[in-house]
């Protein structure tokens, strides 16, 4: 069974990633039983500034930073539970230790093998404004759509209040 390694640029979605995986391991590994997870936390208030300057390459180094520790810990591949680090995506790939999963390309996979043809998302205005899933899931012919300006910002608003 693989290690798998949680690069938790956000708790929230750290924890229910981690809570997710070991109540799915029951179905697929057994009861009482799931991989080897290690998860790396990074405050948000350290890498956050990073985002709101639009700095990709400096939201990447606490991503390889976090996958550095996983990588040694002995994980076997990386994953990043938070939608809008993967804007970073390019630059934590160029150095990273791990494979990781990409999660809008897991996603797209899922709906295209569910026929979807669109799917509508919420997220932070990082995550609803930005390519991440527009281009994953467009390359697969997935529509993304996204909330009006008002609840644009409704939405990005109750996630980080």
């Amino acid at each position: 069974m693989k290690h798998i390694g949680i690069v938790a640029c956000s708790a929230e979605g750290a924890a229910l990633c981690y809570q997710t995986i070991c109540r799915e391991a029951l179905t697929l590994v057994g009861k009482n039983d799931h991989p080897r997870i290690t998860l790396d936390s990074i405050a948000m208030a350290r890498w956050l500034p990073a985002f709101d300057a639009g700095d990709y390459a400096g939201v990447a180094r606490f991503m390889l930073e976090s996958a550095r520790l996983l990588a040694s810990a002995g994980a076997d591949f990386a994953i990043c539970p938070d939608n809008s680090a993967h804007l970073a995506w390019d630059h934590a790939q160029a150095a990273t230790p791990l494979p990781w999963l990409h999660i809008a390309r897991v996603v797209g996979e899922e709906a295209s093998r569910r026929g979807f043809r669109r799917v509508g998302l919420l997220g932070t205005r990082y995550t609803m404004a930005g390519p991440v899933y527009s281009e994953s899931l467009g390359g697969l012919g997935i529509e993304t759509v996204v909330p009006e300006a008002a609840d644009f910002a409704t939405v990005d608003r109750i996630i980080f209040e």
